[in-house]
C-alpha cells in the first residue's frame, strides 16, 4: 500500500512538472513589462539581439544573449530558474521564442515584452539620443510624394530576409533609374517612423505610385513578386 502511494505522489508530480514546461511564456505589455521589472530586485533582464543591435541602444542592466548565437543555451543555464527573466528583442519575434524556450528549460517565470525595444523606444522618447531619431514623418511623406513609381523597403542588417533581399533591390536601383525609385530604410536607425506607421515585423515593402500605398508586404518577397507590382 505505501508503494501504491508513493508511485501516486511522484506520478502526479511528473504530470505536473511536464504541465509546467509545456506553458508557454507570458507576453506583456510595455507599460507592464516595466512595472514587473521595477518591483523585482536585481531583475535578471535578457536582451536577445545581436551584439550590433545591443551596443546602439539597450535598456538599463539588460544582459546580451544573442537568440540565433551558438551560445544562448548554455549561457541562460547560468541563470536562476526560481526567479522572473524578462526577455526582449527588437519588435518580439526573437524574444517570443527565446522566453517560450527558457520555459522548455524548466524557468518558473518568464515575461516577454510585447512590441520589443522599438515599443518601448516609442513609449519613452526622452531617453533616446537626438542624433539616433532617424526620419521624421515628414521626410517619409515627401520621399512617397512622386510622380514615380516609389518601393520602399523597411530592413535591418541582422534580419536574414532582409539580407536575401539586398543583391537583387541593389540590382533593381539601377535597373529602373528613371521609372521606379527603390528607398531601403533602415528599421533600427528609424525606430521612431518605424513605430508611427505602425510596423510590427521586418521586411516590409511598399509600392507607392502618385504618392498612395498600392501594395504592401510584410514577410520575404521575391524579385518576381516585387516587380509584378511595378
Amino acid at each position: 500500500m505505501k508503494a501504491i502511494k508513493i508511485l501516486t505522489i511522484l506520478t502526479i508530480a511528473l504530470f505536473f512538472s511536464n504541465c509546467s514546461k509545456g506553458q508557454n511564456a507570458e507576453t506583456i505589455s510595455v507599460t507592464d513589462f516595466e512595472s514587473k521589472l521595477n518591483a523585482v530586485e536585481n531583475a535578471q533582464l535578457l536582451d536577445v539581439r545581436t551584439v550590433g543591435e545591443y551596443t546602439e541602444g539597450h535598456l538599463d542592466k539588460a544582459k546580451n544573449i544573442d537568440w540565433n548565437g551558438n551560445s544562448f543555451e548554455s549561457e541562460v543555464q547560468k541563470l536562476d530558474k526560481s526567479k522572473p527573466v524578462f526577455v526582449y528583442c527588437l519588435v518580439g519575434g526573437r524574444s517570443k521564442k527565446a522566453a517560450d524556450k527558457l520555459k522548455d528549460m524548466g524557468f518558473t517565470t518568464v515575461y516577454n515584452m510585447d512590441g520589443g525595444y522599438m515599443k518601448w523606444s516609442e513609449a519613452h522618447p526622452k531617453m533616446q539620443k537626438k542624433e539616433d531619431a532617424g526620419m521624421t514623418k515628414a521626410d517619409y511623406d515627401k520621399l512617397i510624394a512622386s510622380d514615380k513609381v516609389v518601393v520602399i523597403d523597411f530592413y535591418a542588417e541582422w534580419c536574414g530576409p532582409c539580407k536575401k533581399m539586398t543583391p537583387y533591390l541593389t540590382k533593381m536601383e539601377k535597373e529602373y533609374q528613371g521609372k521606379a525609385k527603390i528607398i531601403r530604410v533602415d528599421a533600427d536607425k528609424n525606430k521612431a517612423l518605424f513605430n508611427e506607421l505602425g510596423y510590427q515585423a521586418l521586411p516590409v515593402v511598399l509600392v507607392f505610385k502618385d504618392g498612395k500605398e498600392v501594395w504592401k508586404k510584410n514577410g520575404f518577397v521575391s524579385e518576381a513578386e516585387l516587380k509584378s507590382q511595378l
